[in-house]
């Protein structure tokens, strides 16, 4: 099948507009629609950006990718929904954002959409998970200095469940195919051998989304790439307009593949220890030399030297307490004191190994690990610090806050302790000895019975016969008798 929806004719941009494509599209793996992006801005109206994520496992620091975009949304003027769970709640406002002052952002928690995937989370702590989610981002923004004042998440039980959507998630069913739906969501949905049928309607409402956020593009994983076409697809064949689709790279795991909430020694939880940081980094699989499956590369590349830059360019403005302040001298918390202007990232070492290595560029890295020019040691130590310093607001914001406590007890509660099966004792056999049990050797002695030649021993009184029981029984009266008259 084919979509038949005419390609928007590319806009001539002004170089401002220009400048706000290149900072929305910059750092990302693919974008699709990107002249649909292009003609928002042409017409001088504002770009409404849709981020949903489901509120299942713990969060992972793999979640920095996406926030560090949705920073340079931000930074270009779009407004960012974002939605937990499913998909964002009214049409207005996009699920995660940060929006103008006469405007609230909506981060989208799709609540009903972690429910549908195969159930990987039932729906009482669905419920406080996407509290948990929420303060956590929030937390997570404040320590990127990103501005929160105006910042609104949108669950996704907020408007799905209205009448509008359901018809609408109606008309789509009664035009998807079995075979699309379980395509669109085969490297999202989690794969089983009998599938339920709710993650069948999981891609069906994520595209239904786009059009009640009412936004622009859709952001999101490249591994929502089959989502993505789906909703293209059909979205026009309802007669709502087609959307652009940007995705970024997704974070390998520390022991290679994907970072997996599921998979715990894939993954550094946003509160662990800087102990339980060190523990996994140096765990982490990291072989000299090699920069095709190593997850430390990985994320300098899609993590560290975003974030690096992101501190290193121009403070947002905000009006707000929790927002940062502006800074006259930016820095990031990866690079060295003494390291040259624009530098965004340094690996420490000692001088007789060559000194402080710092970098401008991910490439120049990738380039002197290929070589060997450095180590693997070296590169773990620079990103457990570089970790530890990202992750250390978060902590302590989360130290400070008894009702995030609270609510991480209710939304992760420790599980239930398993108590070991009884151990079934198990039969021993033991044989019998030699000669005993059933396989014995016959006796043939037994079998023949006795021997009538021989006779019964002649002192041993034999059994009286029944004709004279009557006889001996009278003497035995006489003989008690004559013993009473004496």
């Amino acid at each position: 099948m084919t979509d038949s929806t005419p390609a928007p004719e590319a806009a001539e941009l002004s170089a401002e507009q220009q400048a706000q494509f290149n900072l929305i599209t910059r750092n990302l793996q693919e974008v699709l629609g990107g002249d649909i992006i292009k003609g928002v801005l042409a017409k001088g109206e504002t770009v409404k950006c849709y981020w949903g994520t489901a509120p299942t496992g713990r969060p992972h620091i793999g979640y920095f990718v996406p926030l560090t975009k949705i920073a340079d949304f931000l930074r270009a003027g779009v407004e960012v929904s974002s939605s937990f769970g499913q998909d964002p709640p009214c049409r207005s406002l996009p699920p995660f954002a940060l929006l103008p002052p006469s405007t609230h952002p909506s981060p989208h928690l799709p609540d009903i959409h972690a429910f549908l995937d195969n159930l990987k989370a039932p729906l009482d702590l669905v419920r406080h998970r996407v509290q948990y989610y929420s303060t956590l981002l929030r937390a997570t923004f404040v320590s990127l200095g990103v501005p929160v004042d105006k910042l609104v998440f949108i669950v996704g039980s907020s408007f799905e469940l209205s009448e509008s959507y359901a018809m609408d998630n109606f008309r789509l069913a009664s035009i998807v195919t079995e075979h699309d739906a379980k395509k669109a969501g085969a490297e999202v949905v989690k794969q089983v051998a009998s599938p339920l049928l709710s993650g069948l309607l999981y891609p069906g409402m994520q595209a239904l989304d786009e059009e009640y956020l009412g936004c622009d593009f859709q952001f999101g994983g490249v591994d929502q790439r089959k989502i993505f076409t789906f909703a293209e697809l059909y979205l026009p064949r309802l007669g709502y307009a087609k959307r652009a689709h940007l995705m970024n790279a997704m974070v390998p795991g520390l022991a290679g593949g994907k970072m997996s909430s599921s998979d715990p020694n894939s993954k550094i939880d946003f509160l662990d220890s800087p102990a339980a940081v060190k523990k996994k980094v140096k765990a982490a699989f990291c072989e000299e030399g090699n920069v095709s499956e190593n997850g430390i590369l990985a994320f300098v590349k899609a993590v560290i030297i975003p974030i690096s830059q992101l501190k290193l360019s121009q403070p947002l403005s905000s009006t707000s307490s929790t927002s940062p302040s502006p800074s006259t001298t930016p820095s990031s918390p990866f690079v060295a004191e003494k390291a040259p202007e624009g530098t965004v990232f340094t690996i420490a070492r000692d001088e007789k190994w060559g000194g402080d290595v710092h970098y401008a560029r991910y490439e120049d890295l990738e380039r002197d690990f290929a070589e060997r020019k450095i180590h693997p040691g070296d590169l773990k130590k620079a990103v457990e610090a570089a970790i530890n310093a990202l992750l250390g607001p978060i902590r302590d914001a989360f130290e400070k806050d008894q009702e995030w406590h609270n609510v991480e007890k209710l939304a992760y509660p420790p599980p239930a302790p398993v108590e070991a099966p009884k151990k079934k004792k198990e039969k021993v056999y033991h044989p019998p000895p030699p000669g005993k049990g059933r396989n014995a050797a016959p006796n043939p002695a037994k079998e023949q019975g006795p021997d009538p030649a021989i006779a019964a021993p002649a002192d041993k009184p034999t059994a009286p016969i029944a004709g004279d029981a009557e006889a001996a029984l009278a003497q035995a009266v006489e003989g008690v008798r004559v013993t009473d008259q004496a």
